[in-house]
This record gives structure tokens, C-alpha cells and sequence, in this order.
């Protein structure tokens, strides 16, 4: 049943739900660059605050890699170009989503992602073409599974080859990853030999489940970013990263008497279940047009679901296919991850092509409640070389120690950092790995933050040239 506008403005008016369209752009930010909250003292990111919140300053790193807290350390796990895949070929770059799983023998099993785009040619190590894995031949990305046993041996093989510019994903509960496609190139375009655009079911303990990969056209095709999966519903969130216009979130429902399971997507229809993009409207029952309008922490919008009427664009990019007015947009929507009965959804910035600027925002989605919560408002960075503030949120993961951790895709300098459920911020890690030169550094994003599932290690990227990161440390539980 569709919770209509006039539904939410009344139960607004009842429940006193905090609700606002954008005012002067001036007001996002209620501590400059920091993680807004719904109190009065947000911080900036930065060492522990006064409340105990965070572990204390970063320690530069002899090594060059990576700056922690005092009593933490960090392991390379894989390096591209230099470690090797059990098939002898070097590990592939541009490491990007990446989730965690149970394995054999206490061993920990990886799926990650390698963002590559076009054609094989334009990279010096693409995802492998592994015999009876491989997608389109032309392609570049893919994913590799990577298993850390005990006594930190490591192994790593292909997941997926001959797919496109892979960027995030996400888990699903039955035990497999979904890797996303964040492309719309079609056969013939950038020398692609079929469609891309889609995503792919990757299972992490069965390498045989993986022959044959077939994209899972109910879910359509777009620039796909991350993907998550309600345990309850069955129904699974997708983001949109793309531009001109912003793009959309989705939601795709399962058709009746549909069981999710290993390897069960890859045999629906192309046209299976209902795919819908998402529309907002504020408590007085106006339609929100683009999420950037939301300048203050504790906004609620509620939700309608749109059908989507080309799933596979076959002629027109699925977000051009709505009008002014139809559906909501966002600059951006990059990770998400489900924790809390709903899912975290990323806005990593908006700039001129937004009614409103910012440098980040989260989200919160309640599907129950069928409303969307503003739970983190990052304002514009003024000076990104500096360090000290965080911008441009991308992937995202709910910490067992309480919060968020998220991993920063912005100017300048690059952080992973946590979030109190209050919206306190504190620094995690910062990347000193200078890619660029002496003069003019440039510093790779974060991608593929995520807990190992005893909650002892997080896993992380950087994802130029491409090196997952383990870090441990004296964990603690933040609560503010």
C-alpha cells in the first residue's frame, strides 16, 4: 500500500516529525565541514573529544601508507602489481567495494571489486579472464575473492571477469555479493562487446556457481553504485550514481513466490518483479525534487515508489525517463549498507548541479516506516588539504562498536572515520600514500570499509593503485 502525501503531513502534524526544505546554504553546516547531529555540540573531525568519543590523533607512518591511532597497526592484505592470484597473475587495481564472510576453518573470505573501465588495453593489471568466468571479454573489471586464514596466510582468485568500472555492491543475507556495474555502456560503445550496466550475483565459497556469469536484468541497468537486501521483504535498494540529471534510488520487489537463495536471481526473467525509483515529499505533502534541499539533521521526508517503465534503457538511460516532478533526485548516491531495520544511504556531495551544496549527507531509510531520515550533514569543506575535516562520504558500513564507519572520497586529504549515533565524528585512519608528486600530492579515496564478521578487524581499501588494508586495534563501544 502507497503511504500517500496526505497520509504523512497528517501523521506528521500527530508524531511532531522534524521536517524542512532548504533554506540559505549557509545553514548546512551547524560546525564548519563537520558530521552534523540533532545536538548542539557537533564536532569537527579530529582526535577524542572531551566525551571519550574516537581513539585519540593520528600517528604518521614510517612506511608511508597509513596514519593511525596510538596501539593500532595495519597488514597489507593485497597489492596491486605486486602480490599474486593462485593463478599467477598479479592482483588487479583500483580495489573497490568489498564485503566480508564467514570461511572455511576460521579463514576469512572477501569478495572485492576492482573499478575498471573500458577496454583491457587501458589498464596494467584488469581482473584476469579466468576460463568459463568472464562476462564480456572486452572488459576490464570484475571481482576477486580473497581468503585470510589463520596465521595470516593469504590466498586470492577471480570472482568475476569481463565486467565494467565495478565500484560498490553490497552483501546479501543469504551468503553471496552483488557486484554493481556503474556504466551504461552498451555493445559497441568504448569497446564493450555486450551491454554493461547491470549486476552480478559473485558467491564467495562456491567458484563453480560463478561459471557462467549472467547479469540479473530484473534489477535493470544503470550507472549502479551499491545494492542492499531486506532480510524480511526480499525487496533490494540500489543507488545511482550518474549525472545530468541526478540520479535516483531504487527499490525492486520480488515477484510473488519468490525465494532468494545462492544462485537464485540468476534465474529470473529480465522483466521479473517491479522496479521503482523513489519520490519524496516533505510533512505539508510537497514533493521534495532533490535531496540536497535538506539543510537540517532530523528531516523526514516520506517515501512513494514509482514504476520504472524501461528497466533495461534500452533506448533511454532510466533515470531520463522520468519527468519533472515524478521522482526525486541526488547527486551521488554512492554506499549503503542495512543495519538498524533499514538501510544507510550515501550523498557524497552537491554542488551547481543541486538546489542545494554540501559535501555529504546519510541517510536513513526505514521501510516499515516508509520514511527517510537525514542522519549525517557534512557542510563544504572549505580547505581539503587540510587536515582536520572530513567530505565526501562513499562507502559506508554499520560499526559492532556502535555507529558508522565510512570511508572518505573527497579533495585533498583522505580519512576513514566513525560516527557516533549522535553525530559525533573522530578520525580512524588517514592515507599517506602520495600518488601524485612533492610539489602537488594527490591522495587515493577509501573504498570497501568493512568489518570482518568477529568484528576484530577492519578491512579497507585504497583504491589507487589498489591495496586492501587490515587494521586491528583496542576497539571500543561508542555509544554518544
Amino acid at each position: 500500500m502507497s503511504l500517500t502525501r496526505r497520509d504523512f503531513a497528517r501523521k506528521s502534524a500527530i508524531t511532531g516529525a522534524g521536517v524542512a526544505l532548504a533554506g540559505s546554504v549557509g545553514a548546512l553546516a551547524t560546525a564548519p565541514n563537520a558530521l552534523a547531529s540533532t545536538e548542539a555540540d557537533s564536532h569537527e573531525g579530529g582526535s577524542a573529544d572531551r566525551h571519550g568519543v574516537g581513539y585519540g590523533p593520528l600517528v604518521p607512518d614510517p612506511e608511508g601508507i597509513l596514519a593511525l591511532p596510538e596501539g593500532f597497526s595495519y597488514r597489507v592484505i593485497t597489492h596491486s602489481g605486486r602480490t599474486k592470484l593462485e593463478s599467477g597473475e598479479f592482483t588487479p587495481s583500483n580495489h573497490d567495494g568489498t564485503a566480508t564472510f564467514d570461511g572455511p576453518r576460521g579463514a576469512t573470505l572477501l569478495v572485492n571489486n576492482h573499478e575498471l573501465k573500458g577496454p583491457r588495453a587501458n589498464w596494467a593489471y584488469p581482473v584476469p579472464l579466468t576460463e568459463g568466468l568472464v562476462y564480456d571479454p572486452a572488459a576490464s573489471g570484475g571481482c576477486t575473492v580473497v581468503e585470510v586464514r589463520p596465521g595470516h596466510h593469504v590466498a586470492e582468485w577471480v570472482g568475476i571477469a569481463g565486467t565494467s568500472t565495478n565500484c560498490a555492491g553490497g552483501s546479501t543475507p543469504w551468503g553471496t555479493w552483488l557486484t554493481c556495474e556503474e556504466t551504461e555502456d552498451k555493445a559497441g560503445q568504448n569497446g564493450m562487446t555486450k551491454d554493461h550496466g547491470y549486476v552480478f550475483e559473485v558467491d564467495p565459497e562456491d567458484r563453480r556457481a560463478n561459471r557462467d556469469p549472467r547479469p540479473v536484468k530484473a534489477l535493470g541497468r544503470y550507472a549502479h553504485e551499491a545494492v542492499v537486501v531486506d532480510p524480511k521483504s526480499g525487496q533490494a535498494y540500489l543507488t545511482e550514481d550518474a549525472s545530468n540529471p541526478n540520479g535516483l534510488l531504487y527499490r525492486w520487489t520480488p515477484p510473488a513466490g519468490f525465494r532468494h537463495g545462492r544462485g537464485k536471481l540468476r534465474t529470473l526473467a529480465d522483466d521479473a518483479g517491479v522496479l521503482q525509483a523513489f519520490k519524496c515529499f516533505d510533512s505539508g505533502g510537497q514533493f521534495v525534487d532533490d535531496l540536497s534541499r535538506a539543510t537540517t539533521i532530523g528531516t523526514v521526508y516520506g517515501v512513494d515508489w514509482v514504476d520504472v517503465p524501461d528497466r533495461d534503457a534500452k533506448t533511454v538511460s532510466v533515470r531520463k525517463q522520468f519527468t519533472a516532478g515524478q521522482v526525486t533526485r541526488a547527486r551521488k548516491l554512492e554506499g549503503m549498507w542495512w543495519g538498524d531495520g533499514g538501510t544507510y544511504i550515501v550523498s557524497s556531495y552537491a554542488r551547481e548541479e543541486s538546489p542545494g551544496r554540501h559535501d555529504g549527507q546519510v541517510w536513513f531509510y526505514d521501510p516499515k516506516r516508509r520514511t527517510l531520515t537525514l542522519k549525517v550533514l557534512l557542510g563544504v569543506n572549505p580547505d581539503p588539504e587540510q587536515d582536520g575535516a572530513f567530505d565526501g562520504p562513499d562507502n559506508i558500513t554499520v560499526s559492532p562498536y556502535g555507529g558508522l564507519v565510512i570511508a572518505e572520497d573527497g579533495e585533498g586529504v583522505q580519512h576513514l572515520f566513525g560516527a557516533t549515533d549522535s553525530g559525533r565524528t573522530y578520525p580512524i585512519a588517514r592515507n599517506e600514500l602520495n600518488i601524485g608528486t612533492e610539489d602537488e600530492p594527490e591522495y587515493s579515496e577509501f573504498t570497501g570499509v568493512t568489518f570482518s564478521p568477529d568484528g576484530r578487524t577492519l578491512f579497507a581499501n585504497i583504491q589507487e593503485p589498489g591495496i586492501m588494508l587490515a587494521i586491528t586495534g583496542p576497539w571500543k563501544r561508542h555509544k554518544r
